[in-house]
């Protein structure tokens, strides 16, 4: 699919995958969503290894799309309204190491474009605390397990409940004006 046409690659870890797709999905210029693990040591952790915090990574989408239609920069900018980039223990009520926020880059533009985003919205004091999602170079990406895919569109009752369960809807509501 990468060789198609000009398309690229973009890693974000949010906090639950299942809460990360739905935002991204169906927008224009965006080929494909996969949730998955990265940043850790283990090749190809299943989601029981990945919970129990042994393997290092975290839970993370990586997106496919076309820079032509909706660039990083976009990207960069929804990232952001769907996490709270102040909580360094993970996302709403997921805690550790698997939950926790970054920025995955692919090349040396995406380095500079995310830092140079990060820095905007901490220079923006939307936020009472320090903005500590952490950008790092992309590592490899392990795809979820089946169940895992799509989650919010197999199981949308569930996923509607976790959603706002976990507080991120009231979250996003609040800092992002309805995200």
């Amino acid at each position: 699919m990468m060789e198609d046409k000009n398309y690229k690659k973009a890693t974000f870890a949010g906090g639950c995958f299942w809460c990360m797709v739905k935002p991204f999905d169906e927008q224009p210029g965006i080929i494909s969503i996969t949730s998955g693990y990265t940043g850790g040591h283990t090749e190809n952790p299943t989601y029981q290894e990945v919970c129990s915090e042994t393997t290092g990574h975290r839970e993370a989408v990586q997106i496919i799309y076309d820079p032509a239609v909706f660039p990083y920069v976009k990207l960069l900018d929804l990232f952001w309204t769907q996490i709270d980039p102040t909580d360094g223990g993970g996302q709403f009520f997921d805690r550790g190491e698997s939950y926790k926020t970054a920025i995955y880059y692919h090349d040396q533009e995406q380095k500079e474009e995310a830092l140079a985003s990060r820095q905007k919205l901490e220079d923006s004091s939307r936020y009472d605390r320090p903005i500590v999602t952490d950008i790092f170079e992309a590592k490899p990406f392990y795809e979820a397990e089946k169940e895992h895919q799509d989650y919010y569109k197999k199981h949308p009752i569930r996923y509607n409940a976790y959603h706002k369960g976990s507080g991120r809807a009231d979250f996003i509501r609040k800092y992002n004006h309805g995200g």
